[in-house]
């Protein structure tokens, strides 16, 4: 019995969003067609095109499929990968990021007159992997002291902040960092989100090989991919390989996506979306 690929969940946000070209224009007759592709409606599209222009994201020129639909520069990037990170998270692969043993804590007592700052500083170490230890402390296993840095200054409370490294992380008697490392970070979860990755990019090379596939099917997997790829890359903190178990299915997820996206980069519209170019940078740096 022929396995069934993976299907992607594709907000229709992002599908808009995923569908900007370089000059920051949408052909409507091309996100429709790529919209009814992924089982989208008309009507779904029509009601996020509203939204996104009550929001002042974008504006619209024409009707229906004839319009071309001219999104903001603040939410022109909102589908670009981080670059320095993917390509990081490629070195890691390669084995050319090696550990030194050292982990950066991250303090700030903030207070609660900043909340606002304090919370915007939160969601900024968070983002970069991490962890809490308790009230107002984190650990990470890669230096990100120049990004708390930049994010504490930008919201007023650099002076707030706290960053040192040690190689003597204890957490009650726990002091292996491999162990460490699956108690504070969720091993689990992140390594089911690579799996799917890989099934999902591995899914859609079969179906792009031996074939060119048309411009509607070229657009709608390269959404697909880079929606699967986002949500696999965001919430990993790219712990080294020395603590993670292997075999660790990012690296083989990352490998499957880079054959994929290779395959549409020689299949890519002409003209099209600027998410070509953003992951034609990723493989570049990788």
């Amino acid at each position: 019995m022929p396995h069934t690929p993976p299907a992607v969940e594709i907000p229709t946000r992002v599908l808009v969003l995923g569908m900007v070209r370089t000059d920051g224009t949408v052909d409507a007759g091309e996100l429709y067609a790529a919209a009814g592709s992924l089982g989208m409606t008309d009507q779904q599209v029509r009601l996020c095109i509203k939204r996104l222009a009550a929001e002042g994201r974008l504006t619209q020129e024409g009707r229906g499929r004839q319009a071309v639909l001219r999104i903001t520069p603040d939410a022109t990037g909102a589908f670009d990968p981080d670059l320095d990170l993917v390509a990081y998270a490629y070195l890691q692969d390669r084995g050319l990021a090696p550990w030194d043993g050292s982990w950066q804590l991250t303090a700030f007592a903030v207070p609660e007159s900043a909340r606002p700052a304090r919370d915007a500083l939160r969601a900024a170490v968070l983002r970069l992997g991490g962890a809490p230890l308790q009230g107002g402390l984190y650990v990470t296993a890669n230096r990100i002291d120049q990004e708390v840095a930049a994010a504490a200054r930008s919201l007023g409370v650099l002076d707030a902040v706290t960053t040192l490294t040690t190689r003597d992380l204890r957490i009650g008697t726990e002091t292996d960092p491999s162990a460490l490392a699956r108690r504070l970070w969720p091993l689990e979860d992140l390594a089911a989100g690579y799996h799917r990755l890989a099934a999902v990019a591995g899914s859609r090379l079969d179906r792009l090989a031996g074939r060119t596939p048309t411009a509607t099917e070229a657009l709608t997997t390269a959404v697909e991919l880079a929606a699967e790829f986002t949500r696999a890359m965001e919430p990993d903190p790219l712990l080294p390989p020395e603590l993670l178990p292997g075999p660790w299915p990012g690296a083989h997820a990352r490998e499957v996506f880079a054959r994929c996206w290779s395959r549409l980069l020689d299949v890519q519209p002409p003209g099209g979306p600027a998410l070509f170019a953003a992951y034609a940078r990723v493989l570049g740096a990788a």
